[in-house]
């Protein structure tokens, strides 16, 4: 095809040359030799004319090949690109998925474990209670099973409590022991504090926390009790500050971390939905030992972050140092969220929290109603709830001791509430921790609903079938006797 054109334009330029020839000779009356000189000059000019354009077309066709293969090998480039970090992504997600396995292998070889434990300890407990009533008589068994235990038979006190479900108030009487002295001084304090962590006397103490107005259980608060060697009751406001003199706060919360992780287990066995506060106290954000104690112990347990909130002082999240605010962050950093209780003032950044993990704001019930604050806060009480959730952060309501104040605070848009009103704190049996770590609550104080209370507030935490059916064995035969 490209020759025949090339012919065809050969012969027109031959064509266009002679007539051009023969009109100068026919009209203009030059004589033979001048028109075909001048024709023959003609055809050179038509000749060179074709070639210079052809090459000049050819040039232009060559640019935009050149450019189509140009883009060809950058798209090619960045579908290499796109694989290689398809490839990044999916090794990433093959080695997150191997960790996780070996997390879940890790905490069902601990469930394994710890079951194997309570096993032993029920088959303990049964043997002993068979050996009580294989010596006992119709006549004198609801003497046996009415007087109290002996000094040393401690298996058969644990096992006593354990089978009294229908006396939660002298249950709790029990583990809370006898008051705390007045009196006591700062060096008999010191000693009851080190006596109580050495002998693992550290009681957990739940509080929920309800939805409002639904108030339905969502979260449980945990707050450290210690029993000196007379078993009177040791609150955080009576040991703490002892213990932070002495540098025994880190160890404190570590051995509460552990509590927690241990009862949070059994309560998502039944409810997935429900999630404990655990309080940390600045001294371990600040020890650097104690505090890589804490980090392996929640790194270990980094299934549990989204139900395990990490609580802080307002005073200590606002006067975080270097050291306290990296290992904030490397907390942060392992999934865990934080919440901020005993707020003193509504001065808020909200956006400073959220960087910072913060989740959950606690406020007193009676400085969000306080109309005294207005004046010295830069936002209003009734507008806070929706600020902290432009950045995902929920307020919290605490110290809630009236139905008048639940009413109030719904005006708040406030979506959890915490208080005497739905529950005081309640305490944990020591044997529940070892054996199950189930958080068994007594009945609600309120005076409303008192049974549906408590069996809403009762019914995350009893988790143990085979605990409770061993037991109520256990009461009817001795029921039988008596």
């Amino acid at each position: 095809m490209i020759r025949i054109s090339t012919i065809f334009i050969a012969i027109c330029m031959v064509l266009i040359a002679a007539s051009f020839g023969m009109l100068l000779y026919g009209v203009a009356g030059l004589n033979v030799m001048e028109s075909a000189v001048v024709a023959l000059a003609a055809l050179t000019f038509l000749i060179l004319y074709n070639a210079v354009s052809m090459r000049l077309r050819d040039r232009s066709d060559v640019g935009s090949q050149i450019a189509d293969l140009s883009r060809g090998t950058a798209d090619l480039a960045r579908q290499v690109g796109e694989v290689g970090r398809r490839m990044t992504a999916m090794e990433v997600r093959l080695i997150a998925a191997d960790t996780s396995g070996q997390e879940r292998i890790k905490a069902i070889s601990d469930e394994i474990g710890e079951l194997s434990s309570l096993l032993n300890q029920l088959a303990s407990s049964i043997a002993t209670h068979e050996d009580i009533l294989a010596n006992v008589t119709p006549s004198n068994a609801a003497k046996t099973f009415s007087s109290p235990p002996a000094a040393s038979d401690a298996p058969r006190t644990s096992s006593s409590k354990l089978i009294e479900p229908s006396k939660p108030a002298e249950v709790s009487k029990a583990v809370d022991g006898p008051p705390t002295p007045a009196n006591v001084n700062n060096a008999q304090m010191l000693v009851a504090v080190k006596n109580a962590i050495e002998a693992n006397r550290l009681d957990i103490y739940l509080q929920p926390m309800v939805t409002l107005p639904q108030r339905k259980i969502r979260f449980y608060e945990a707050m450290s009790r210690l029993r000196d060697d007379k078993e009177h009751v040791l609150t955080a406001g009576d040991f703490m500050g002892t213990a932070e003199v002495a540098g025994l706060m880190g160890q404190i919360d570590n051995l509460v971390l552990l509590r927690c992780v241990q009862v949070l287990r059994r309560l998502m066995v039944r409810n997935k939905d429900v999630g404990i506060f655990c309080n940390l106290s600045a001294a371990t954000l600040g020890n650097a030992s104690e505090f890589n104690q804490c980090r392996d112990f929640l790194e270990a347990n980094r299934a549990l972050a989204p139900y395990l909130i990490l609580e802080f002082k307002q005073n200590t999240f606002r006067h975080l140092g270097p050291l306290e605010s990296e290992h904030l962050a490397t907390l942060k950093r392992l999934g865990y969220g934080f919440s901020i209780d005993n707020v003193t003032d509504l001065r808020i950044d909200g956006r400073d929290l959220a960087d910072r993990g913060v989740r959950f704001l606690k406020v007193p019930a009676t400085l969000l109603l306080d109309q005294k604050q207005l004046s010295s806060t830069d936002i209003h009480a009734a507008d806070l709830s929706n600020l902290l959730g432009r950045f995902g952060i929920d307020l919290v309501a605490e110290r809630i001791e009236g139905e008048r104040s639940v009413v109030d605070l719904l005006d708040y848009d406030v979506r959890f509430g915490q208080g005497f009103l739905f529950s005081p704190p309640r305490p944990l049996r020591p044997e529940g921790i070892a054996s199950d770590g189930a958080a068994e609550t007594a009945q609600s104080s309120s005076p409303k609903g008192e049974k549906a209370a408590t069996e809403k507030a009762t019914e995350p935490v009893a988790a143990d079938n085979v605990r409770v059916t061993g037991n109520a064995a256990l009461v009817r035969r001795a029921s039988a006797l008596t």
